[in-house]
């Protein structure tokens, strides 16, 4: 479950009414992911090869096991460090495209329609939410990188990673359709708890479609389109 959603939101930002609202989340997501692909190839090994350095000489045996899942530590810090970071940029955006695929969905009209000149107010709103998420998310991950540097340990980072990012990912796009109905933080979280699997679900299939080329250039405004599906069939606790 939850890899429904994501794919509505696909078939939604297909439509004619929402493709102005796509292109500039687009655009953000090519130009990040280009980078993020320039610098993996040209830094990850790099920066394997010196945390592998650091493993004790009777822990030679495992070193090459332990040189593939640091990298994919490293892949995973520095693919989930850009996303977060595109999110960022494309947020007043991504919460634009959530209210009108809810408008869709629902068939009511926001009670204050969007205009170009509330820009500013959105966008500031939209940065004060995504710095709420950075708060929730910097702990965290700076815990499991502190694991990734511990010999041994830091066997158990990688999966860990992984199972968080796929969290995040559903915290990341749920939040928009949670913030355009004025829930709180700390509600939202709660509600996502008790809809765990189809979040897991929803988050897990948003993380697969980052990692296939082609697709993942629309992940995001898909996703963002997907959350208000997700959001609105989980009779989210503000939908009367």
């Amino acid at each position: 479950m939850g890899f429904q959603y994501f794919c509505r939101g696909l078939r939604l930002i297909s439509g004619k009414s929402l493709r102005h609202f796509v292109i500039v989340p687009l655009i953000i997501n090519m130009v990040l992911f280009s980078g993020m692909i320039y610098l993996l190839f040209r830094q990850a090994g790099v920066w394997v090869d010196h945390l592998v350095s650091s493993l004790p000489a009777w822990l030679d045996f495992v070193r090459y096991p332990v040189w593939l899942l640091l990298l994919l530590v490293v892949i995973m810090v520095v693919f989930f460090t850009f996303t977060m970071l595109a999110n960022l940029i494309a947020s007043p955006f991504n919460g634009l495209l959530s209210e009108k695929v809810e408008e869709i969905l629902t068939g009511r009209k926001a009670d204050q329609p969007f205009a170009w000149r509330d820009l500013p107010a959105l966008v500031g709103r939209s940065f004060r939410r995504e710095f709420e998420k950075f708060g929730y998310f910097a702990p965290r991950a700076l815990l499991l990188l502190g694991l990734s540097l511990l010999p041994v340990i830091n066997l158990l980072a990688a999966p860990l990673w992984l199972l968080f990012s796929i969290w995040m990912m559903a915290v990341q796009y749920v939040d928009f359709p949670a913030d355009n109905r004025n829930t709180g933080w700390s509600e939202m979280l709660a509600w996502l708890r008790r809809h765990r699997r189809d979040t897991l679900g929803f988050g897990g299939t948003v993380y697969l479609a980052m990692l296939v080329p082609g697709l993942n250039l629309v992940v995001i405004p898909a996703a963002a389109a997907g959350a208000p599906v997700f959001w609105l069939q989980g009779q989210a606790p503000d939908q009367s």
